[in-house]
């Protein structure tokens, strides 16, 4: 199997920075929207499958982390780029859902209130900025830069499995309250 190999341009990192900021730009914009469109009822479906795409991207990215102790760079890069991918897709799903719904009011009471809303809000906030590193580390890694993108992973994929697996916990935390 041929492994693909992007052509090392100074552009692309440039591409990467604006990315950086433009991609949760866009989203709060979107997500700042008050009139909602109607998409139909089928964007109801949208959270759980968010719920099965962070699971997912989480078992990639161990996955992943395996393969590259395993030195199966092959199946290493596979499995980062299926997390990408999927990335990539819940992007998307997580656009259309909120632009087609209300938001969702978490019902828990006492100890439990404040821990969702610390891993809500931390997830939120590392999400913005692993972006940039993800970007990076993929755009590394394809270019064949293999320092840089070791360099570029010691901080993606920490924040981007604590992303995965907080997603997955804030959806089973918030999901008794989807109406």
């Amino acid at each position: 199997m041929a492994t693909l190999t992007i052509e090392r341009k100074p552009k692309y990192e440039r591409i990467i920075n604006i990315l950086a900021i433009v991609i949760p730009v866009a989203v709060a914009l979107l997500l700042g929207i008050r009139q909602k469109i109607d998409l139909g009822t089928w964007t109801k479906v949208l959270p759980h499958i968010i719920g099965v795409i962070n699971t997912l991207t989480a078992m990639l990215l161990i996955m992943g982390f395996y393969f590259i102790k395993q030195k199966n760079i092959s199946a290493h890069r596979q499995a980062m780029t299926g997390a990408f991918v999927l990335g990539a897709v819940f992007l998307v799903c997580y656009v259309l859902y909120h632009i087609s719904n209300e938001a969702t009011p978490f019902g828990g009471k006492g100890f439990i209130r404040p821990v969702y809303y610390f891993l809500l809000i931390s997830h939120i906030v590392l999400s913005i900025g692993v972006v940039w590193f993800v970007l990076r580390a993929v755009y590394y890694g394809y270019t064949n830069q293999i320092a840089q993108h070791r360099k570029a992973v010691k901080w993606a994929m920490p924040i981007w499995l604590y992303v995965s697996v907080t997603g997955v916990i804030v959806y089973l935390m918030i999901s008794p309250y989807y109406v």
